[in-house]
């Protein structure tokens, strides 16, 4: 595999290639080496009965080759704060493959070196970067950091390479994605199975919003699962702390990708920051949001789930309103008292009162199944279930409970380029040949 890591046109001045994006043999990688520095001449010089004899068979050995390093030479050892680790080498890993690319960053598999673990490794983009280390990038780590919970993925730790373009967060590297996996089986999940993957996601995004971090980039692609049924939150590039003052202009508005989101903007000014990520589900313009946006986007995986497809699959925003109208019926004082008094409203022409359309678009989903997907899918955020709510809802409860994870079938994982197992086709029988006779037992002689 060839990647180029370094994309062309960069503002940055160091843009030299190191020996781990190239396609080489990863044996072959070896990490730069500290060059030895002569030594000044000594002041006295030694003594001649402290010279060895040339004449003497016995020769000092040769010296050895300088030991590789674990540390990058940018980042040097510390001998003041010994507790206080600099980061190591990218060259402590080995690269197997390419995972995918992204955004913000290039996703690889590699396996430690010194332990033999398959490890994720994202590479940052840094290359377009020209005021220093994105927030983003900050933002993921110090979420990661801080959300450690057994349905959010693992961060172990940050390795730098040859250059200071060259960044890598070290995570656990998880067999599936569940976009990847709900597209590849050839029959969704069990009632009893999809319970028990809500609890989990449930579970991690009640412990990152106790620990004021918004996702707000909730997507099915966006969890990982392993073959042992655990999910676990991944991509954390647009999370962010609330409750905290975000200055002037509110928080950013665009977020979340489009099928997974309320509301989109019309015609709003572009934050910088995501300039290139898609509208957020936000409140039709809304200044400031919360949690509210993340249990949304719990809502329309919950309904992925259960169809094997996207709830809202809109190209754009006013398509995806039309939709979101059409399953939940226009919003009303009732539904959203807030509705008239925010920034779009105006330019938006409401069709027609009509009822919902949950119970025809699932109708084998229970009472209280259908209860809590309309409970993530309200129009008013203020009335939109919590994840500590829903977890203790009625359809976690009831018949068929949720499956233990040990339970759940294994697949093949894409991310380390395994092929689902043709089935061995059945032995055909043997051709009858034409003039054979059917032998019975007053044939036998």
């Amino acid at each position: 595999m060839s990647t180029d890591l370094n994309s062309q046109g960069s503002s940055t001045p160091s843009r030299k290639r190191s020996k781990w994006d190239e396609d080489e043999d990863p044996e072959d990688l070896s990490a730069p080496t500290h060059i030895p520095i002569p030594k000044k001449r000594a002041k006295h010089r030694a003594s001649r009965s402290q010279v060895p004899d040339r004449k003497s068979p016995s020769r000092s050995p040769s010296p050895l080759p300088p030991p590789r390093l674990t540390h990058s030479i940018y980042v040097p050892p510390r001998t003041s704060h010994p507790p206080i680790r600099s980061s190591r080498s990218v060259y402590c890993y080995e690269r197997l493959n390419q995972i995918e690319e992204g955004s913000y960053g290039v996703v690889f598999r590699a396996r430690d070196k010194q332990t033999g673990d398959i490890v994720a490794l994202k590479k940052l983009k840094l290359d377009e970067e020209k005021n220093g280390f994105p927030i983003t990038a900050l933002r993921e780590v110090h979420s990661l950091m801080t959300c450690q919970h057994e349905n959010v993925v693992r961060v172990r730790e940050v390795v730098v390479g040859d250059t200071l373009t060259q960044v890598f967060v070290v995570m656990d590297f998880i067999e599936h994605d569940l976009k990847t996996l709900l597209t590849n089986m050839p029959s969704p999940f069990l009632q009893s199975e999809i319970k028990t993957l809500m609890m989990q996601l449930l579970s991690a995004v009640h412990h990152c919003h106790s620990n004021w971090i918004l996702h707000r980039d909730l997507k099915t692609s966006n969890l990982l699962m392993n073959n042992r049924g655990t999910i676990k939150v991944a991509d954390f590039g647009l999370a962010r702390r609330y409750g905290d003052p975000v200055g002037v202009g509110g928080m950013t508005q665009l977020v979340v990708t489009l099928w997974y989101r309320l509301v989109a903007l019309i015609n709003v000014e572009l934050d910088k920051e995501f300039m290139h990520q898609r509208a957020p589900e936000i409140l039709m313009g809304a200044k400031t949001y919360s949690t509210a946006v993340d249990m949304w986007s719990v809502g329309c995986i919950f309904a992925e789930l259960l169809m094997k497809e996207p709830l809202f699959q809109a190209k754009g925003e006013l398509e995806l309103l039309s939709m979101i109208f059409k399953l939940l019926g226009p919003p009303t004082k009732n539904s959203w008292p807030e509705y008239f008094d925010l920034p779009n409203a105006k330019t938006i022409t409401l069709p027609s009162p009509q009822p919902h359309a949950f119970r025809s678009k699932f109708p084998h989903l229970s009472t209280a199944g259908l209860d809590l997907l309309m409970s993530f899918l309200t129009y008013d955020p203020e009335q939109r279930i919590s994840a500590e709510e829903a977890l203790q809802h009625p359809y976690f409860t009831e018949s068929p409970l949720p499956k233990h994870p040990d339970l759940f079938g294994s697949f093949p994982s894409a991310a380390a380029g395994e092929k689902r197992r043709k089935a061995f086709d059945s032995p055909s029988a043997p051709a009858r040949a034409a003039d054979y006779k059917l032998l019975t037992g007053y044939d036998n002689p």
